[in-house]
């Protein structure tokens, strides 16, 4: 069992670090480009890795929150939650107007219908009254 913990502990830090390198912004990697580390990392087993751990990536929080790639970082948006943006509840607030005034002209339709209905059922029925009338 302590032959294998030989073989998986330095397999799980290198691929710790290899990720955790791969995640970081080039900006952020202290003293070598981020490919030089990379490839310490994947050929110094033991060694590469604890050094990443240790010496290759600045480890405070940035301000203003940082996502791992440039992709996420170019195209992140200002408001994170759908709440916090203005123009979201502002876009939420017409489309309930818009939404309020259609519900309105379907209840005026509906009230529209209904008293034709029932129009057409009393004059109905007053036709059959004449008829009824008529015959006797």
């Amino acid at each position: 069992m302590l032959r294998v913990l030989l073989y998986l502990v330095p397999l799980a830090l290198t691929i710790y670090a290899f990720i955790d390198c791969l995640n970081t912004p080039e900006d952020e990697a202290k003293h070598l480009p981020k490919i030089a580390w990379v490839f310490i990392i994947l050929l110094f087993w033991i060694v590469g890795p604890i050094a990443w751990l240790a010496a290759g990536k600045l480890r405070n929080a940035p301000e203003g929150g940082r996502t791992p790639s440039e992709w996420h970082r170019d195209h992140r948006t200002e408001y994170v939650a759908p709440d916090d943006n203005p123009e979201f509840l502002k876009s939420l607030a017409e489309d309930n107007k818009k939404d309020e005034s259609l519900l309105k002209s379907w209840e005026a339709d509906l009230r529209r219908r209904e008293e034709e209905l029932k129009r057409q059922e009393e004059e109905k029925k007053g036709e059959k009254r004449d008829k009824k009338d008529g015959e006797e």
